[in-house]
């Protein structure tokens, strides 16, 4: 039923990660958007974009990067599991397509008609997964964290990926931006990138406004950046 979400599970090196799926009214084949949520876990927000997208058609899967059981009770202990990823670059990559394969083996997925988004930690988590060269249609990222291990290369990137950032964001400041751009131009990647000037870290959302210094909702930029999301997904998950 629309507005209510399943469980899904994926398989990684050993690893059980819990997921959701929202699905649209229909039971038709649908093409599927990939959600990856913040360090803290996808929050009330998270769970509100997620319906947003099943009642307009496409089948929604939270990508959980974890692992089965872990703690996300409060920031504090989300971010020991989020340290712990920091520390293994390859896994986040690796990870993040074990999540794409999965999506695209379920049942009524269009196998050729997969986005994803992510915010924060989760926009890392779709640069990622864009830069492994999956065959995903795009990816959004939105304040995301915007360094790698190993930069997109020449001609191996099919996604067009969009990024959302914030000029005082202090987890991903403007240097880190004009480097993403710069290796996207190096790779020939299709895509966009938005500054806003003003905004900080995590401004689309709501539930995190104000936690720690540098974080701070911008509902102005959030509904920029979801509008053009939303355009997005419809031009690439166009039959």
């Amino acid at each position: 039923m629309q507005g209510t979400f399943e469980p899904v599970q994926c398989y990684h090196d050993g690893v059980t990660l819990d997921g959701f799926a929202a699905r649209p009214e229909s039971g038709e084949t649908h093409p599927a958007v990939m959600m990856f949520p913040g360090a803290a876990g996808p929050g009330p927000s998270f769970r509100a974009a997620a319906r947003e997208l099943a009642r307009k058609g496409w089948l929604v899967v939270e990508a959980d990067m974890y692992g089965k059981g872990a703690d996300l009770s409060t920031p504090q202990a989300a971010g020991i599991h989020f340290a712990e990823l920091l520390k293994q670059p390859h896994i986040i990559r690796e990870r993040a397509v074990a999540w794409f394969e999965a999506v695209r083996a379920m049942p009524r997925v269009d196998a050729a008609r997969i986005a994803a988004i992510g915010y924060c930690f989760g926009g890392r988590c779709v640069l990622e997964l864009a830069r492994s060269g999956a065959a995903v249609r795009s990816v959004s990222a939105f304040h995301a964290l915007l360094t790698t291990h190993a930069p997109a290369r020449e001609g191996e990137v099919s996604a067009h990926v969009a990024v959302w950032a914030g000029g005082r964001d202090p987890y991903a400041p403007v240097s880190e931006f004009d480097s993403l751009r710069a290796e996207l131009d190096r790779a020939g990647v299709d895509y966009q990138a938005t500054l806003f000037s003003q905004a900080r870290h995590a401004f689309t959302d709501p539930d995190h406004d104000g936690i720690a210094e540098g974080i701070s909702y911008d509902p102005t930029a959030h509904r920029i950046a979801w509008s053009g999301t939303l355009a997005l997904l419809e031009a690439t998950l166009a039959g």
